[in-house]
């Protein structure tokens, strides 16, 4: 054997020995902390083009904020926890009763803030409408007002939302805004409303901006996808909506349906802590308007339960919050969200509530806005139809953003977050929990009433569809496991 065939023998086998450790490494670290799913979909890319997916999982592999922002996220709830038990002597907070406590519990443990009583939950509906409702209480504000939304644009029908807080400005209102960066940016007009934003707030962030600093390194689709309007001590909103036109300036007929609910009494404070550790984590400045300003009203009869959720936790806070509820059920389950690419822990609490004779009612749309969501959420129904879960699609072009669950009519969910694993593990959320058959009954009638314009999708009708979209909506599902 010549020099140059040694060497070209010792070269191969080197870098062999080097691919072999590289593969070794990435088999015992990539699981680490992740779901199984997850890692063997991860490590199915990496086997498969090496390279590529060896660099992409580098680069959004990880799916929490930075240690920072994490760090940080222990602070903020220890003070949301601190805060809880200043509510508390102030006998403001509430005991959840058999079946619910084991949830009331599990969230307060993950996020620092229990329920709260004498709130008044009221449902609003109506794109429109909604913005209505949230000017209303804005042209009303005499302390401060908290703005966050993972979509901020500016166009005819926000100007009277942008008006309205330039109003309150005159008026010595405090005005502080947060939007998504990534959310708002590829709207029209977006350079003009950062600017207009600057004339009529006391300040305004955006929220999670791309940096490449080590230390404060976040994979760059990470998103906050909370929507919090807070106004004084006297109303918070949260919800579905954001602040663009119902169109979300697309080309095509597909336009947004939304819901939220506006709160009263004590429950606003806590909605107004969660915008406030949203904008520490962005500013390094403590806000204390709502801390400081006129004593809690006491509204109604109605405990409420704030849950936020997000990367900066080491939980799945609103996951483990649907999956505990949903296991709790024992005569119905009513969804309706635009999003549903469950994990193993909720399809399988789903199934299981069909199975043991809870009715299950899940509405999605007709209409796709986002291709791989929508495949990857279609590739399940055949599971849920096949369990007895019913499913009914929105008839086009409308899609039906709402996001609200009803369990057995006695407590409802509503809120921004959706029921996919982005929403799960990469999207800052925020949720409103309400232990009150009435809002429970709202949510269930909504429910019932967007049926009506909703066709039923049949197990042997679904089972038809060709080889070709059952083939997208595999390689979606796959595509939605590498988080």
């Amino acid at each position: 054997m010549d020099d140059i065939s040694l060497t070209t023998w010792f070269i191969t086998i080197l870098i062999f020995g080097i691919d072999l450790l590289i593969r070794i490494w990435l088999v015992t670290y990539v699981p680490k902390r992740r779901k199984p799913t997850a890692a063997m979909a991860w490590l199915l890319l990496i086997f498969i083009i090496p390279i590529f997916g060896t660099v992409l999982f580098f680069i959004i592999g990880n799916t929490k904020l930075s240690r920072k922002r994490r760090a940080e996220q222990v602070q903020i709830t220890d003070m949301l926890r601190h805060y809880t038990k200043e509510l508390n002597k102030a006998a403001l907070t509430q005991e959840i009763v058999y079946p619910y406590d084991a949830t009331a519990n599990l969230a307060t443990e993950l996020t620092g803030l229990m329920p709260t009583k004498h709130n008044a939950a009221h449902i609003l509906t109506g794109y429109d409408e909604i913005i209505d409702d949230i000017i209303e209480k804005i042209n009303a504000a005499t302390h401060y007002i908290y703005i966050e939304f993972y979509i901020i644009a500016l166009d005819a029908t926000t100007e009277p939302f942008f008006q309205a807080l330039e109003d309150a400005k005159k008026r010595g209102v405090a005005v502080y805004v947060l939007f998504d960066t990534w959310g708002s940016h590829k709207f029209p007009r977006y350079k003009e409303m950062m600017k207009r934003l600057s004339e009529v707030t006391t300040d305004w962030r955006k929220i999670l901006p791309l940096g490449l600093s080590f230390k404060k390194y976040n994979r760059p689709d990470l998103r906050n996808h909370r929507k919090i309007v807070v106004v004084d001590n006297t109303a918070a909103y949260i919800g579905s909506l954001n602040m663009i036109d119902k169109t979300y300036h697309r080309k095509d007929d597909i336009s947004y349906i939304e819901l939220a609910v506006r709160l009263e009494g004590p429950s606003v404070n806590n909605a107004a802590a969660v915008f406030a550790s949203d904008w520490y984590s962005e500013t390094n400045i403590a806000l204390t308007n709502f801390m400081t300003n006129s004593t809690i009203a006491k509204c109604g009869e109605t405990p409420i339960q704030i849950i936020p959720s997000g990367p900066s936790y080491q939980y799945q806070n609103n996951l483990k919050t649907f999956v505990s509820l949903i296991y709790s059920a024992r005569h119905s389950i009513v969804i309706t969200n635009p999003y549903l690419v469950p994990d193993e822990s909720l399809l399988s609490a789903l199934i299981s509530a069909a199975k043991r004779g809870v009715k299950v009612s899940v509405l999605n749309s007709e209409a796709m806005d986002q291709w791989l969501v929508g495949h990857a959420q279609r590739s399940y129904y055949s599971e849920l139809l096949e369990a007895g879960v019913s499913i009914s699609l929105y008839k086009k072009p409308q899609l039906v953003h709402e996001k609200y669950i009803s369990i057995d009519d006695t407590i409802g969910v509503i809120g921004s977050s959706n029921l996919d694993i982005r929403s799960f593990e990469l999207n800052l959320e925020c949720v409103v929990v309400a232990y009150d058959a009435n809002v429970a009954k709202q949510l269930t009638a909504r429910h019932n009433e967007l049926l009506q314009h909703s066709k039923s999708v049949s197990l042997a009708a679904w089972k038809k569809r060709s080889n070709w979209q059952n083939f997208l909506d595999s390689i979606a599902r796959l595509t939605s496991a590498l988080q």
